[in-house]
């Protein structure tokens, strides 16, 4: 995910920890299964529709994070010292 990949990264950064089997199971489709990924970045930003098959609560989870309404600088995906830290 190039073009996504701050946003992508922060998100799951954000909700990868508190997300069930079946959320990381949709979420992996759904960044691994398109081939473009600017159709993703259409769907998060609502600039296009999400085809069937990809909408989901975690494709709404996406769009709301892409909204951003605490106006977070989001300008590079975060460390990934996150991924050694215990679940919050």
């Amino acid at each position: 995910l190039i073009l996504l990949h701050p946003l992508s990264s922060l998100f799951a950064k954000e909700n990868l920890s508190r997300m069930t089997e079946q959320q990381l199971n949709l979420y992996d489709r759904l960044i691994n299964e398109p081939s473009n990924d600017w159709d993703i970045y259409y769907w998060a930003t609502e600039a296009k529709p999400t085809p069937a098959e990809f909408e989901s609560d975690v494709m709404a989870m996406l769009r709301e994070f892409t909204k951003n309404k605490k106006r977070e600088q989001r300008l590079r995906q975060p460390d990934l010292e996150y991924l050694f830290e215990p679940p919050r």
